[in-house]
């Protein structure tokens, strides 16, 4: 649920419900008793503002938490937001399944204690370029069985390199049909497009000769480089969107790619911890100080879901220039525009976490002996 204040003073709150891209939008229907607000007590204010985003009655439920100076802290089974000179918000943790905090915000032990037994994830964005610095997924599995298969896999360097092969096909086979399904959406068959698609497809042909992990990464890298050259082109060029960039990023597409793979990875991280997998292990990513290897490896093949996304925002209006601002190098996404974003992002949401369960799910099973992992992921 969205709330912002008008600019009468009252407060207009609207519900959205996630849905696949391309279908009508689902009519809004009124809040069942027992999804929206079962207690008074929980009631979010009226009186609030700024941008708290909760879905209540969706499979994706996560609230957003943009607001300076924010306390958040967990009283009898709601999580409540308080800001100076506002009545507080409360929203009943049964229905929170992740929280995503940006800005300067004051988290209790006691809410993180609450967060950490009921399986929420917590993602802390920090900055003006939505950096992400903290993070927790929930309470770890206790499926042992599961991460020795799993160390197993990625200690056999043909199984291992049969699984990285799979994640690459999987990537290159998205990203060629976003390439065609935007040229019949912009009418734009450029040499760039024609390019990046001919290279995708001799890639796809070299997968099955690839004899190691470095040929691998270098068929994934070449399509990847045709990829985004043919993508620039179906973006106004006002908005100087000219390749991928990021640390920081230089131009609004890229805000919004570096927004979406952070929130991809995110959730990538958590369906791998809670299908009881060990997200530091990957097959196409090499284990590295730090690094959810496997959860990168997840992520590559839905990454066409956040490009498709950043060009539904700007081909369609819901972003324009206007939304952003520059501090340096950098280009920044203002208040309003995070906002839009964000909803745009969880109408798309429960479809991606639940091919990534699926994903994971299939992995576990391949690691039990009883079906090879499947990597179908449509952009």
């Amino acid at each position: 649920m969205l709330a912002r204040r008008s600019r009468a003073g009252g407060t207009r709150t609207r519900a959205a419900c996630g849905h696949r891209s391309g279908d009508r939008q689902p009519p809004h229907l009124p809040p069942r008793r027992d999804e929206a607000h079962p207690h008074p007590r929980h009631r979010p204010s009226a009186a609030r503002r700024g941008l708290v985003f909760l879905r209540l009655r969706c499979s994706m439920r996560t609230l957003y938490i943009d607001r300076r100076d924010a306390s958040l802290d967990s009283e009898s089974g709601a999580l409540t937001v308080r800001v100076a000179g506002e009545r507080p918000a409360s929203f009943p943790l049964s229905l929170v399944e992740r929280v995503v905090v940006h800005g300067n915000a004051n988290l209790s032990g006691r809410l993180l204690g609450e967060l950490w037994k009921r399986d929420c994830g917590l993602l802390v964005l920090s900055g003006r370029r939505l950096d992400p610095t903290a993070r927790f997924l929930g309470r770890p599995r206790r499926d042992i069985a599961t991460r020795l298969a799993q160390y197993e896999l990625v200690r056999d360097p043909d199984r291992r390199l049969a699984f990285a092969r799979r994640i690459v096909r999987a990537k290159l086979e998205t990203e060629r049909r976003l390439l065609d399904r935007l040229a019949r959406r912009t009418g734009r068959d450029g040499p760039r497009q024609r390019d990046a698609l001919s290279r995708i497809e001799e890639g796809l042909e070299q997968l099955a000769g690839a004899a190691d992990l470095a040929g691998l990464t270098g068929i994934e890298g070449a399509a990847a480089a045709a990829y985004f050259r043919a993508f620039t082109g179906f973006f106004a060029p006002a908005l100087e969107f000219t390749g991928r960039n990021r640390r920081p990023p230089r131009d609004p597409v890229n805000v919004c790619l570096s927004l979406g793979y952070t929130l991809l990875q995110f959730e990538a991280s958590r369906q791998v911890q809670m299908h009881g997998l060990d997200p530091m292990l990957g097959a196409l990513h090499a284990p590295a100080a730090g690094r959810e290897s496997l959860a990168c490896d997840l992520v590559e093949p839905l990454r066409t879901h956040v490009d498709r996304l950043a060009f539904e925002l700007f081909a369609d209006g819901v972003l324009r220039k206007g939304h952003f601002h520059r501090a340096g190098e950098a280009c920044m996404l203002g208040k309003e525009g995070r906002r839009r974003y964000y909803e745009a992002w969880e109408r798309r949401a429960p479809a991606i976490a639940r091919l990534l369960g699926r994903i994971c799910g299939d992995l576990v099973r391949e690691l039990r002996g009883t079906v090879p992992a499947a990597i179908e992921v449509e952009p």
